[in-house]
């Protein structure tokens, strides 16, 4: 039986982080979103309040939340911008958590620490031009020489790709049987041979820097090997595994906030002298989003729960994901619908919602793999 009761840390948790929102990401809100401007004043202050490395234990550096806590802040921030709250999830969910389950001590101490205090910020690069969901695809190789690998290749989609110092990279150290050689290590931005790309200009989290990064014989210690040789493939599905319920727990942001918007607009624009609330097509619509909001965000707080009891919950995170983004989607187009013409235009921030809702059925997999996922999984227990 999970308990939906919050704690008082958990409640001044969302009080903390309703706060923040308001105050320091909705001022600039459009600005930053109009031209593609990184928060990083904004995300500076996210990690000085403990919200960049939530789930890692205080000895690292980080909060010591739980997952089920941990979803209640996304879903806060992401209620007020996405693209703020896409940062933090990959900083928490596909960096620090890694480095968590994979790292060793000195790892911990040199890479772990900074990145869980918000002194630093962390990237995840599994994607290439040919390999998205089909990560055993990649042709970026890393090749031992002595105590050193050289790596060479090209990644895209690196969330934080610009702004971020350090980044968690999955490459090919032996070119056959390519799942069981994939590896994972851990890359200091700074290191020669290493160079981000443009900035895509994207539909949503447009002030989330997105690029591809190059690697030209660039060399790293053996030291900044994640787990040991051949290991990647596992850390990078455990990754997404667990980064999936942040992602969900995103999309419960943005329906509410598509739902929020759209009882209040209603409440206030009049048509044949009536509040549109007082039509029922209004009503059913704002009656179903309602209903999908408290659903999936159960999904997320159940595959959060599984994930704090140390359980099973890859089924979980990905119906939680599907969900989730499916609902966030649709809430986001009939927040347009109900404002009508003012939905569709910049200034009432409406159709951002629709912008950046679209994200969530694509990043950390896509709906279908979901329910590649899901089915899997189901047909595991019969």
């Amino acid at each position: 039986m999970i308990d939906l009761s919050l704690s008082s840390e958990q409640k001044f948790l969302i009080k903390m982080t309703r706060e923040f929102a308001n105050s320091e990401l909705a001022p600039g809100l459009s600005y930053r979103d109009r031209h593609s401007m990184f928060p990083k004043k904004q995300v500076n202050k996210m990690g000085e309040l403990g919200l960049m490395g939530m789930m890692v234990p205080k000895e690292w550096g980080g909060s010591g939340f739980n997952t089920a806590s941990y979803v209640l802040a996304i879903e806060e921030i992401a209620a007020a911008e996405l693209a703020t709250s896409t940062i933090m999830s990959v900083n928490n969910s596909l960096v620090c958590q890694v480095l968590l389950d994979w790292g060793n001590r000195e790892q911990k101490n040199k890479f772990l620490k900074p990145l869980a205090k918000g002194e630093k910020l962390g990237a995840y690069s599994l994607s290439e031009p040919q390999s998205g969901s089909d990560a055993r695809n990649m042709k970026t190789f890393a090749k031992k020489n002595g105590n050193k690998y050289i790596i060479n290749g090209t990644k895209n989609w690196v969330t934080s790709g610009q702004s971020s110092d350090l980044v968690i990279c999955f490459c090919l150290t032996k070119k056959e049987e390519k799942r069981k050689n994939i590896s994972c290590f851990i890359i200091d931005k700074n290191t020669p041979g290493l160079k981000a790309g443009k900035k895509e200009d994207k539909l949503g989290i447009r002030a989330s820097d997105t690029c591809e990064l190059y690697f030209d014989n660039c060399i790293i210690p053996e030291s900044n090997l994640l787990g040991f040789e051949g290991q990647g493939f596992q850390i990078a599905m455990n990754a997404l595994s667990g980064g999936r319920i942040g992602i969900a727990a995103q999309a419960v942001g943005l329906a509410r906030s598509a739902l929020e918007k759209s009882i209040s607009y209603s409440n206030e624009r009049k048509q044949f002298d009536w509040s549109i609330n007082s039509f029922g097509a209004i009503r059913k619509k704002i009656a179903n989003m309602a209903t999908n909001l408290e659903a999936a965000r159960l999904l997320v707080c159940k595959a959060a729960y599984l994930k704090d009891q140390g359980k099973k919950y890859n089924k979980e995170s990905s119906m939680a994901k599907l969900f989730a983004s499916k609902i966030a989607m649709d809430a986001a187009i009939e927040c347009v619908q109900i404002h009508g013409s003012y939905g569709y235009i910049q200034d009432y921030g409406v159709e951002r919602l629709m912008r950046d809702a679209k994200i969530t059925e694509i990043y950390e997999g896509t709906s279908e793999i979901q329910e590649l996922v899901i089915s899997r999984e189901l047909t595991k227990c019969l």
